[in-house]
């Protein structure tokens, strides 16, 4: 059920994509409380992209999934910008975070709705 997707204008090599790609997995699932096995973590090609003038480092993320609560949205954004510092050396003051809650009946899966 839960989606992240990560753009940047970074560029990354492709064994270090796979890394992050675990890592984030990891701790989408660990702090939504979901099982790793419903978890999609997507990095997207490199874009240009341009953030208050600058086209410094800097990264846009999605997070969707069935019920995410607004309630940790905050602790989601320290922990996903701690991801993008560590991994890809981008500030947290040059990253987005748009949180999405889906309902069940939204979200497509094994040729049903969850």
């Amino acid at each position: 059920m839960p989606y992240l997707k990560i753009q940047t204008n970074r560029e990354i090599a492709e064994d270090a994509k796979r890394e992050i790609l675990k890592k984030a997995s990891v701790l989408v699932s660990k702090n939504l409380g979901k099982p790793e096995k419903y978890v999609m973590v997507r990095i997207d090609p490199t874009q240009p992209m341009i953030f208050a003038g600058r086209d410094a480092p800097c990264a846009y993320l999605e997070l969707k999934s069935i019920g995410l609560p607004e309630s940790i949205t905050e602790s989601l954004s320290k922990i996903l910008c701690q991801l993008m510092l560590d991994e890809l050396k981008i500030p947290s003051e040059r990253v987005y975070i748009e949180f999405a809650d889906a309902k069940d009946s939204m979200w497509g899966w094994d040729s049903g709705t969850f």
